[in-house]
């Protein structure tokens, strides 16, 4: 059975009670009813990575402080190295305030302490006991995504390949420590549709450490079907954010925003249930899969407030999950197997 709610507490963090503490965030979380929360690494107020990834007292004691207010830790996350790990010149300025000022406006040294944080993640994360961890692929090519000129010929197998060579020794650590890395598939990464996650397990040999975050609010985005996706990748969908979004394109705008705030965009991230996307049948298609992850409220919304949001989305989500039918609604009309009967029913 899929588990949750779950709430990612990453746009939540702040420096207002209470939002600025694991203890109070947690506190806070519960009361609305969540029973699991996604922790982000980089931020010191909720976890010491380099410690988790030690030491084992320290990871008890995290488990303890969360479960103490009747939550358990989903997932941690590395949304904001994992990006560091790949990253175009063009991009280096604007991703350098994801970086430590140590590393800052130093490519090199910024990739080799991202690649070390998202190692530190898995040990952390085998620690805690979890079997699934959230990242980001980066990206080397997305500038080249809707290509003028024309995208030199190699340039795409090129990239994939180059993204193998500094993922696999990071899967290999994840391997080793029994932990799923789950790729949130997103535009700005190189892992933002189907194609590109298949041509990214091409290339790192279809790793089994690397698996999938499906987020179906990237897909609303890009009118790509998000159920499809699911038939398609499931066997790799390891961990699920519930995220709302809508697409509305009209004489202004489409998919590509028009460099509009998201306000103004066609495709705009919305709170749970504000949105376009199925989430019944998303529900359905993942437990009719098997998916016993856990389902964790992101919350980015453009119009609704946070706390709001967050208030609404723990009911929501308990309203979708399901549980697994034990046996065939029509077991009762059933009987013992007769050779004999089934013979005959076939004519033989």
């Amino acid at each position: 059975m899929i588990k949750g709610p779950g709430l990612f507490l990453a746009q939540f963090m702040g420096d207002k009670p209470p939002f600025d503490s694991l203890d109070a965030i947690c506190a806070w979380a519960a009361k609305l009813g969540y029973v699991g929360v996604q922790l982000p690494s980089w931020d010191a107020r909720v976890i010491d990575l380099a410690k988790a990834a030690e030491s084992q007292a320290y990871c008890d004691d995290l488990t303890a402080k969360v479960a103490k207010h009747g939550l358990k830790i989903t997932e941690l996350s590395t949304h904001l190295q994992g990006q560091l790990v790949a990253v175009h010149p063009a991009f280096d300025e604007q991703f350098d305030a994801f970086a430590p000022a140590a590393v800052k406006g130093k490519p090199k040294a910024r990739q080799a302490w991202a690649v070390e944080q998202v190692k530190l993640a898995a040990r952390a994360s085998q620690k805690l006991g979890l079997k699934a961890h959230a990242t980001f692929s980066g990206a080397l090519m997305w500038h080249t995504v809707y290509p003028w000129p024309q995208r030199p010929a190699g340039l795409v197998q090129e990239g994939f390949a180059e993204l193998a060579r500094r993922w696999v020794p990071i899967l290999d650590v994840f391997k080793d420590c029994g932990v799923a890395a789950c790729y949130e598939v997103h535009p700005g990464e190189d892992l933002h549709d189907g194609a590109t996650v298949e041509m990214f397990l091409e290339a790192v040999k279809g790793h089994s450490a690397a698996n999938l975050l499906y987020d179906p609010s990237h897909f609303v985005l890009q009118c790509l079907d998000y159920l499809h996706y699911i038939d398609l990748y499931h066997d790799r969908i390891k961990a699920f954010h519930v995220k709302d979004a809508e697409f509305r394109p009209n004489g202004r705008v489409g998919v590509y925003g028009g460099y509009q705030g998201w306000k103004d965009r066609a495709g705009r991230f919305r709170s749970l249930g504000d949105g376009q996307i199925d989430f019944g049948a998303i529900f359905s298609k993942l437990t009719q899969y098997g998916y016993d992850g856990w389902a964790v409220v992101e919350w980015e919304c453009c119009l609704k407030d946070p706390v709001q949001g967050a208030s609404e989305g723990a009911p929501f989500v308990k309203k979708h999950l399901i549980t697994p039918a034990a046996k065939a609604f029509d077991d009762f009309a059933g009987g013992a197997v007769d050779k004999a009967q089934l013979h005959r029913v076939l004519g033989i």
